[in-house]
């Protein structure tokens, strides 16, 4: 019996990891379109939105049934409860990776206004988070998912950096004004992204420890 449930678990195991994956090549695309207003790759981060849903179904279906089949208990039901949390937050991460692509569309085609270096470093750490948190999830490591958490500061640092840049823009350039507004809304949805990576470091803080925030949960 046990060894069934642990097949179980491992399958889970599996398919979180395989949805983290195409989260992250999501964010890249979108990423890229961004960077070199391509709207064919802008399109691909869309469209494989669909396939994060599907596999956030599919995890949640194999967490139902462990459930209801195994009635897992103590650290198994936390992990189980875990995965259920962590897919709602990566679903939440290619919906704006897909939002992220679909304002590039609008761009594409515009003449592209100066974004400086903090453009590029915001995306790469949103991105580098989400990585993270996967990889702290896989290897059950406390210490990198609290670094995770603590990197989320960092971004929203260089949101604020980004804000800045482009409201002076809208300031000085009226003309910019709505491809700046655009570019603030991308902005915003990499922040919200390096959110939702924090959110799911702490529900892998949940599942090893028990702990979520201040709260224990048995």
């Amino acid at each position: 019996m046990r060894a069934k449930f642990d097949e179980q678990l491992a399958q889970l195991n599996d398919s979180l990891v395989e949805m983290g994956g195409l989260v992250q090549r999501a964010i890249a695309d979108a990423n890229r379109a961004l960077t070199e207003r391509d709207a064919a790759l802008a399109k691909s981060a869309i469209a494989m939105d669909d396939d994060i849903d599907d596999q956030e179904k599919e995890i949640e279906s194999m967490c139902l049934k462990i459930i209801m089949q195994q009635q897992p208990v103590a650290g198994d039901l936390r992990l189980v409860s875990s995965v259920l949390k962590i897919t709602t937050d990566l679903e939440r991460i290619g919906d704006h990776a897909a939002d992220i692509s679909e304002i590039t569309l609008r761009l594409s085609g515009q003449p592209v206004v100066e974004m400086r270096d903090y453009f590029p470093q915001l995306a790469d750490a949103t991105a580098r988070m989400v990585a993270e948190t996967i990889e702290a999830f896989v290897k059950k490591d406390l210490d990198l998912a609290h670094s995770v958490i603590d990197s989320d500061e960092a971004v929203n640092g260089l949101f604020r950096k980004v804000k800045k840049v482009l409201v002076e823009l809208i300031r000085q350039n009226a003309d910019h004004s709505d491809q700046a507004i655009d570019l603030i809304m991308i902005a915003k949805y990499f922040e919200r992204i390096g959110d939702h990576a924090a959110n799911v470091a702490e529900w892998v803080i949940f599942s090893l420890t028990g702990m979520h925030k201040n709260i224990q949960v048995m």
